[in-house]
């Protein structure tokens, strides 16, 4: 076994208090003892769960080893529990997954059919995933001392909820988090200090919930020492919301009087507190943001920005450009790795560059195995014959594999989806580098676009070109996120029977708002209720373009006989030879449908 330090270089500080020097203790105890933690882990899951429906059904006979859930207990997705967890949504109260009562329904980004996956959480979780909240500022403190001399300005928000029909409430994980008395009602630390007040985190209305996070921040400027997000994509929205509104924001720290447009009461109480006349304030956001260049505008603005805190692994990479233009090139530490599933563990090396972010698994979040993944040569995953998965002591440094987890909740052996690769370990726990999430094509903010989906939307959209005797040759696609928000562009090249009666411009538009409504419920709710997607766009290219598309390929060594059109493209040369050949450009008309309906 390969064994490193968590630290290339030492740590700058020692613990910031004995409270996180405890933290610090308890990372070193949970890594040196990784596999015997894991047993542990199991057999809590086990005993704990062993009177369950689902448990029972695999005749363990009270077995809490390795071995016996290993041969008898199958690997599954979330298709494979869907019944399970319908019940549940229905009322269903009895121990079906897990011996504890379900509490509530964390929504994933992920999808089946198009709607949020549920997954089904206990109370006693939440405070596990407190734990691990506990444990990244005392990490994050030994690199970036002072912490506790400043404030966070972070902007944080919840989203829709539903109810199922029995009655649990369905929501995504941090909205859940944050509408919880763990959050609401957390004890006074100094290095957890924000600038935005619960209030405006808490309020449902998108607009005035920015707009208040903003404008705290904008007025509390030079004590902010870290600026965040939850993702890259929420950070940017954020700076074009200030690049629209600085105006009226500088109107209310001028006056001191909030705008009229925030009509929530208990934001409205919290504000009149914290805004007051400041006209030099005003003046000097004015001058910072009247003019187009936005280039370092947040070292400009909160000068004492220490990092900026947002997700920029995986699909979020992307916006990486970006963030270092609006920052003026800040650390982008990314501080812990989470799902809805599960909370896996931290970055015991935050202040690497985002390229080099390595997560270790904090061994007691829950029980992990490990198919390992060849992209080249899959395993085939059969329940007659199922590979034998890695446990988390045992897998090998540069390999990849994809996640398994069971969990306190009631999940058994349930595959994630996501791809990591094993970096090193610290004391006796591996470190991964997150590579993907499996199968996902498309992802501007939270949603993930499979390609089955956008086939779907492909055929949906295309039936409206059947009048005109025009079919789609071909087509590829790219998440641009050079606009904010960022939005899908589908590539189409068209077969025109008669240019006399070729597809209208306003058809092609009516196109991409078939292909939207075709989307999966995340989707449409980042497009209507978050605004963190703008309008699907479809360009159309020149005939002949997929042929050099295949001629550029093959001209790099890709082979005639295996060469499939990419369903989605970043290679910067194809975007420019696609970029080249566009014909016409087509944006959705309108928003698609969405509400936050009831789960049936």
């Amino acid at each position: 076994m390969a064994v490193e330090s968590a630290v290339s270089t030492p740590p700058v500080a020692s613990p910031g208090c004995e409270k996180h020097a405890k933290a610090l203790e308890f990372i070193e105890e949970m890594t040196n003892n990784c596999d015997a933690v894991q047993e542990r882990v199991l057999s809590e899951i086990l005993s704990t769960n062993a009177q369950t429906e689902y448990l029972q059904r695999f005749q363990l006979n009270g077995a809490i080893d390795r071995d016996t859930f290993k041969a008898k207990v199958p690997i599954v997705t979330y298709e494979d529990l869907q019944p399970e967890i319908q019940r549940i949504a229905n009322g269903d109260r009895s121990p079906i997954l897990s011996s504890h009562p379900i509490s509530e329904f964390l929504t994933s980004s992920g999808t089946s059919a198009g709607e949020r996956k549920l997954m089904p959480t206990i109370a006693e979780e939440m405070d596990r995933r407190q734990l691990l909240y506990s444990l990244l500022m005392p990490v994050m403190n030994l690199y970036v001392p002072g912490l506790d001399k400043g404030k966070g300005l972070y902007f944080l928000f919840t989203k829709a909820e539903t109810k199922t029909p029995g009655g649990l409430v369905a929501r995504p994980v941090l909205t859940s988090y944050y509408r919880s008395e763990q959050f609401k009602k957390r004890p006074y630390d100094p290095y957890l200090v924000y600038t935005s007040p619960n209030e405006a985190i808490l309020c449902a209305d998108s607009f005035q919930s920015m707009y208040t996070q903003m404008l705290c921040g904008l007025i509390m400027r030079e004590e902010v020492l870290r600026v965040g997000a939850v993702f890259a994509s929420g950070l940017l929205r954020a700076i074009r919301f200030l690049q629209l509104n600085w105006k009226e924001l500088a109107d209310d720290i001028s006056s001191g009087i909030l705008n009229p447009r925030i009509t929530d009461p208990s934001i409205k109480e919290c504000m009149s507190k914290i805004l007051k006349p400041n006209p030099e304030l005003a003046r000097f956001i004015t001058k910072e943001c009247e003019g187009e260049n936005l280039a370092s505008i947040i070292t400009r603005i909160w000068p004492n920005t220490k990092y900026v805190d947002v997700i920029v692994t995986g699909a979020m990479a992307q916006y990486i450009p970006t963030i270092d233009y609006y920052s003026g090139g800040l650390p982008l530490p990314c501080t812990m790795y989470a799902s809805s599933e599960c909370y896996f563990g931290l970055n015991l090396k935050p202040m690497t560059k985002p390229s080099e972010t390595c997560y270790t698994i904090m061994p007691n979040m829950g029980y992990f195995e490990f198919i390992p993944h060849d992209p080249v040569n899959p395993i085939p995953l059969s329940r007659d014959s199922p590979p034998r998965l890695v446990d988390l002591a045992d897998l090998e440094v540069g390999k990849e594999y994809e996640l398994v987890i069971s969990t306190y909740s009631g999940l058994c052996r349930y595959r994630v989806g996501d791809i990591l690769l094993v970096t090193g370990f610290y004391n006796s726990a591996p470190q991964f580098k997150f590579i993907r999430r499996k199968n996902v094509l498309l992802s501007i903010d939270a949603d993930k676009t499979d390609e089955a989906e956008l086939q779907k939307a492909i055929e949906n959209a295309s039936e409206l070109l059947n009048e005109f005797n025009t079919r789609v040759v071909e087509y590829t696609s790219h998440g641009d996120t050079n606009t904010i928000p960022g939005h899908y562009v589908i590539y189409w090249e068209l077969h025109v029977k008669d240019p006399e009666n070729a597809p209208t411009h306003e058809v092609l538009n009516k196109c991409c708002l078939v292909m939207e409504e075709s989307m999966n419920t995340v989707y449409r709710q980042g497009r209507v209720a978050d605004n963190s997607i703008g309008p699907l766009e479809i360009r159309v290219v020149k005939n002949g373009t997929f042929e050099e598309l295949m001629d550029y390929a093959i001209s790099r060594g890709a082979s005639i006989n295996q060469y499939k059109p990419p369903r989605c493209v970043n290679f910067a040369p194809i975007l420019e030879l696609l970029k080249a050949r566009v014909v016409s450009a087509h944006f959705s008309p309108s928003a698609p449908h969405w509400t936050p309906e009831r789960r049936g």
